[in-house]
């Protein structure tokens, strides 16, 4: 609620669109039902699916002990429905607001979110560019969680290069195509969920490009649709297995098997990229959340073992002498991975909810100019929410489980499995050097670099306004802002001179941008959380605030203060030895 009302901002809802009608009551209601069902159903159910897993028998695939239960109980009371427009049976609320909810979700239980993020950007894909009697016959289902949706992208030979696709989609006489092919790493491709599967297929086109500007979109059901609008004939696609995972496990990831299939255009032959990138963009900003969700659990369970776990006396003396030990939230070391998480989760939670809301601005701001720009934001920062909040997430559930030392390594205590499971942010959606690279050689250079500079802009504007308050934090954040501008300038001018040396830096460049976007917000959540504190509103929860965006400050800042020689080293010694030399 602080960052939505703080850093978002409720008037950006009514003003985007009077029909939101959101205000803070009706958003916090909404997040207390939310955080209530993710505790009392999703989180129990989270230790027992990923030990008994996902099972696959002759196709079919059957999700763990409870999770059908769960989903049924998630569709009647429909959350489903949050974001897709009223006409289509949805809520009409902000994506924002969506994204808040979901981190309650991922956090409880991500196995079990993973089974409707995907029907969302379905439908979202679907209300974009399909026709209007595709969206008749699938968005008022998959609106509903009656029916979910997949994304099929990748294929045994082929991951982030997709021009390299073979599934082949024929055109038929009817109109409809045959698709036959075969991909992989497919959430939640089969399961016992819903009555039916939507999967929107990337494939090529019969005579088209041998590349990516000859892939089209294919929505192909499970079942074709009968008369009456339900799951009829079974389709020519099947789950020819489920691959075990190092996490996750209670996510069915599936092969799918495509054999002369019955697809359906969305779009336009031979602008499936451009179609299915609508899905692949909203996915990447929610593995985002996803790993701020398992970050900020593990950290809640780190913090209540080090309340209760006695070990050692604090260094000054003891501070319980009523005991043989001091618990473990005494002692520096422990507190500083705890005020690493605290900081780097809050900073990441303030950026994911920025980002998403930028989407609602560029959907339905008022002006054009004001809606280019948000969309210009989203496309800057999408890859920095995806890959540093993920780098951010395996940091903190591993800094998590270090408080717990020896017992974190055991099953039953739980720490484990969020490190497990956050290990997959970093690689599905697009690996997080992908995701550099994307920043880096492409995202930066857009607009000529008008998107960048007015970014760098809005940082020192906070800068400027919070001197008065926070002048020390302020000049810390100047000049992160300072090697930032250098770093991307250096980018920029080798990026045609010398390729190499633009990829070797994008990683850290990545870094930078991240580790500069959450000192802007912190810096935000400081002077807001500093007006709280002068009238004398809710004092503890404010000075704890202003306490970790100063060891933000203090102790991260000065990290992200090393990148800019990393970026500019060029690739020199990162070239310098043969393939045969490794």
């Amino acid at each position: 609620m602080f960052v939505l009302s703080e850093i978002v901002g409720f008037d950006l809802f009514s003003q985007a669109d009077p029909s939101f009608d959101l205000d803070p009551d009706a958003a916090e209601a909404i997040l207390e039902q939310a955080g209530r069902f993710a505790a009392e159903v999703l989180e129990p159910i989270n230790g027992s699916g990923d030990r008994e897993g996902c099972t696959w028998q002759g196709g079919v695939v059957t999700t763990p002990t409870g999770f059908k239960e769960a989903f049924e109980r998630y569709r009647a009371d429909g959350w489903p429905t949050l974001i897709a427009p009223v006409e289509n049976g949805g809520q009409g609320l902000p994506r924002t607001i969506w994204l808040a909810v979901e981190e309650y979700a991922v956090a409880a239980n991500l196995s079990f979110a993973c089974y409707n993020v995907l029907s969302v950007g379905a439908a979202t894909t679907l209300l974009a560019s399909a026709s209007e009697e595709l969206k008749a016959a699938y968005l008022p289902k998959l609106v509903t969680g009656e029916w979910s949706g997949t994304m099929n992208l990748t294929e045994p030979h082929c991951g982030t290069d997709l021009g390299l696709i073979r599934t082949i989609g024929t055109r038929r006489e009817d109109g409809t195509y045959s698709v036959s092919g075969t991909k992989i790493f497919i959430t939640a491709g089969e399961h016992d969920l819903t009555e039916n599967i939507v999967h929107l297929v990337l494939a090529k086109t019969t005579g088209g490009p041998d590349n990516v500007r000859g892939l089209s979109l294919f929505l192909v059901p499970k079942f074709l649709p009968d008369a009456a609008g339900n799951a009829g004939e079974r389709n020519g696609v099947a789950c020819g297995s489920i691959e075990h995972k190092m996490g996750l496990k209670g996510s069915a990831t599936c092969v799918m098997n495509y054999d002369d299939a019955t697809g359906f255009l969305v779009g336009e032959e031979c602008n499936g990229l451009a179609a299915m990138f609508v899905m692949v963009n909203m996915a990447r900003l929610h593995v985002g959340m996803q790993g701020l969700g398992l970050a900020d659990a593990a950290y809640q369970h780190a913090v209540a073992y080090a309340r209760e776990r006695r070990q050692g006396r604090a260094p000054t003396g003891a501070s319980n002498p009523e005991h043989k030990a001091d618990r473990l939230i005494v002692h520096p070391d422990v507190r500083r991975m705890l005020l690493e998480c605290r900081a780097l989760i809050e900073g990441s939670r303030a950026l994911c909810l920025w980002t998403i809301a930028q989407v609602d601005r560029g959907e339905r701001g008022p002006d054009a100019q004001e809606r280019a720009q948000a969309r210009d934001f989203v496309s800057l920062l999408t890859p920095v929410v995806k890959g540093f909040v993920t780098d951010i997430s395996y940091r903190c559930t591993t800094l998590s489980q270090q408080v717990f030392g020896g017992h974190g390594f055991i099953n039953e205590i739980g720490a484990e499995q969020f490190v497990r499971d956050s290990r997959i942010t970093k690689l599905y959606e697009g690996a997080n050097g992908i995701q550099a690279l994307d920043l880096a050689a492409r995202k930066v250079a857009m607009r000529d670099g008008e998107t960048m500079r007015a970014f760098l802009a809005m940082v020192r504007e906070e800068a400027n306004t919070g001197r008065a308050t926070f002048p020390d934090l302020a000049q810390k954040l100047d000049r992160l802002a300072a090697d930032a501008e250098k770093s991307t300038s250096w980018l920029s001018k080798h990026m045609t001179r010398d390729p190499n040396a633009t990829a070797a830096g994008a990683y850290s460049y990545m870094e930078l941008v991240g580790y500069l976007a959450l000192g802007w917000l912190w810096l935000r959540m400081a002077v807001a959380a500093h007006r709280h504190l002068d009238a004398g509103e809710d004092v503890d929860y404010h000075r704890v605030k202003i306490a970790t965006a100063r060891f933000y400050f203090d102790r991260l800042v000065p990290e992200a203060m090393t990148l800019r020689e990393r970026i500019e080293g060029g690739a020199g010694s990162i070239m310098a030895l043969a393939e045969e030399d490794f």
